[in-house]
């Protein structure tokens, strides 16, 4: 098979010698050339070592007569960006990582390509490049890291962090092992958050190996699965089978019934409408809340439950809920195997993969039934909600499934913060109340850059006194690992003039998870008719919203131009 590129490089020579002056051979420039793309750098660890994964990606390329170059743009974390102003630029960089694959993917005529990633943008980042350049393409998972110790994530940084900021609320050495335990291997980090979640999208929408996301990243099984997709892509490439005849509407109704089961987090509910636009379709949110409403709970997995990511690809992973929910799913859509989701199920049966991992859950003590409930043991259906009202005309989104059941309807006063670090602070000195309704806006995608809230809702759930009675409703977006009371996503944002621009301290503010509901019932304290709140509104309008400036580059291009957040927040 002879590379796509023969005409393009019968055009110019120095075509030729430039592959040739980079390591290629004059029997590898006429083979099919292979596009490897990661996020390798020293970013954080979920991007360390890829590097090394996708050295096994070429070796699988080579193995089938291909010829494979890797090339890079590393992605950043959320986690060095809690607290500052670097968490605005977060969101935006999932655009900034697709342009680039785009222009990497653009400038030479590619057969296909991998693309190897393990963590929060950089996952629907290269799954938005794989839509939208539409050459044959497979997705590899980065994995996940090791637990902490006592079973425990990185995420123990809210606890400390909150006690940092009190006097005389931990010690140094408190501080010094966290710091030196708290990410003990590269991978992504090993609670269901966004980085673990997308993984799991990205094979429940048959963009990965079956069983390849959140494999343990120290475990040889990752490079398997890193030649395995070199050698696969090859097939791909033979067999002309794109993104776009995997990614279809119903492989999204599969993923979204997965992220149900799963208690993904809320953030997949813009990455994956942006990746379907990439396609040239609408992916409505309401799927996911009609989806919710009948879909299995089936994963203990912290923050909804108490096991870690580690234990879930032991129990079976992505293809052992896919197995339990096989009369949800559709079964004949295809994947990146070339074949059906229903062939792939039964294949990994066959290959022992289900049985083959257990011994490992043994080591912790646990079962199967532990992390992966059986469907009739379920207690309850689904895990997100989209809700709607005054103040989100449009929808905002909960994870009910992380929040406490008697949290799940609440009425109380609003206090108004225009950023969520004059709200944190007000978290941290203890000028929130039990029963507050904590509203943060201009933090949308064209306020701030839809940066999460993480650092305020793990300063909520932290502290004794505000755990269980204080909720928080913004335009921004949350963390997958966010835990408590927590509607983000609220649309249309408070910088395009949305309702929750229009909210005053202490105006009452009433949601019901059940009823799809969050509305303002109350002004400046006092209870009223939808007509009042409406006319109350209406004055305020008066006011005109908050207009940013002095923003340059990349930022304000997102800024200015991103989407609604239920439209995926890209541009």
């Amino acid at each position: 098979m002879e590379a796509r590129s023969k005409k393009e490089r019968m055009l110019w020579a120095q075509f030729d010698a430039l592959e040739m002056g980079s390591g290629w051979t004059e029997e590898d420039i006429v083979k099919p050339q292979i596009l490897i793309e990661d996020v390798y750098g020293d970013s954080h660890p979920g991007s360390v070592h890829l590097n090394q994964v996708t050295e096994q990606v070429k070796w699988g390329v080579v193995e089938r007569g291909g010829f494979g170059a890797k090339y890079h743009v590393t992605d950043i974390c959320d986690g060095c960006a809690q607290g500052h102003d670097g968490m605005n630029a977060v969101l935006a960089s999932r655009e900034a990582i697709c342009d680039m694959v785009e222009v990497h993917a653009s400038a030479l005529p590619w057969d296909g390509m991998v693309l190897a990633s393990s963590c929060d943008k950089s996952i629907p980042a290269h799954l938005k490049a794989a839509a939208r350049m539409d050459i044959p393409a497979i997705f590899l998972p980065g994995g996940s890291m090791r637990p902490g110790p006592n079973m425990t994530t990185s995420l123990v940084a809210g606890d400390i962090s909150l006690r940092q900021k009190r006097k005389d609320a931990i010690t140094p050495r408190e501080i010094r092992d966290y710091k030196l335990t708290g990410c003990p291997s590269a991978g992504a980090c090993t609670f269901l958050g966004t980085a673990s979640t997308m993984q799991c999208m990205a094979e429940a929408l048959g963009m990965a190996l079956p069983g390849s996301a959140l494999v343990p990243a120290t475990m040889r099984d990752l490079t398997d699965y890193a030649r395995a997709a070199g050698r696969k892509i090859m097939e791909l490439v033979r067999a002309g089978i794109k993104p776009s005849q995997i990614m279809t509407p119903a492989a999204f109704k599969n993923a979204i019934i997965i992220h149900s089961a799963i208690g993904g987090s809320t953030n997949a509910m813009i990455h994956l409408p942006s990746v379907a636009r990439e396609l040239g379709f609408v992916l409505p949110v309401e799927w996911f809340d009609e989806i919710n409403h009948k879909i299995p709970h089936l994963c203990n997995l912290n923050p909804s439950g108490r096991q870690l990511t580690e234990s879930f690809w032991f129990a079976g992973g992505i293809p052992m809920v896919q197995e339990i929910l096989k009369d949800y799913l559709d079964l004949d859509v295809l994947t990146v195997t070339g074949r059906s989701l229903g062939e792939n199920l039964e294949r990994i049966k066959r290959d022992g993969f289900f049985e083959r991992n257990l011994g490992y859950l043994h080591n912790y003590g646990l079962c199967r039934e532990d992390v992966i409930f059986p469907a009739e043991k379920v207690q309850e259906n689904g895990s997100v909600a989209v809700l709607k009202g005054n103040i989100a005309p449009d929808g905002a989104v909960i994870k009910y499934s992380a929040c406490a059941e008697e949290m799940r309807s609440h009425k109380g006063p609003a206090r108004v913060y225009d950023s969520e670090e004059a709200a944190h602070d007000d978290v941290v000195s203890k000028k929130i109340r039990p029963g507050d309704i904590i509203v943060i806006r201009y933090e949308g995608p064209r306020g701030s850059g839809m940066p999460e809230m993480l650092m305020t809702t793990e300063a909520i759930v932290c502290d004794p006194d505000l755990n269980g009675s204080v909720s928080l409703v913004t335009d921004g977006r949350f963390s997958g690992a966010t835990r408590g009371a927590a509607i983000g996503h609220v649309s249309p944002e408070a910088a395009r003039g949305g309702p929750l621009a229009l909210i005053r301290e202490g105006d009452i503010i009433q949601y019901d998870v059940e009823n799809r509901s969050l509305d303002v019932v109350g002004i400046e304290g006092k209870e009223c008719s939808p007509q009042e709140v409406l006319a109350a509104f209406k004055e305020r309008e008066k006011e005109g919203v908050k207009k940013p400036s002095g923003r340059k580059g990349m930022y304000k291009r997102y800024t200015d131009h991103a989407l609604s957040a239920m439209e995926g927040a890209g541009y």
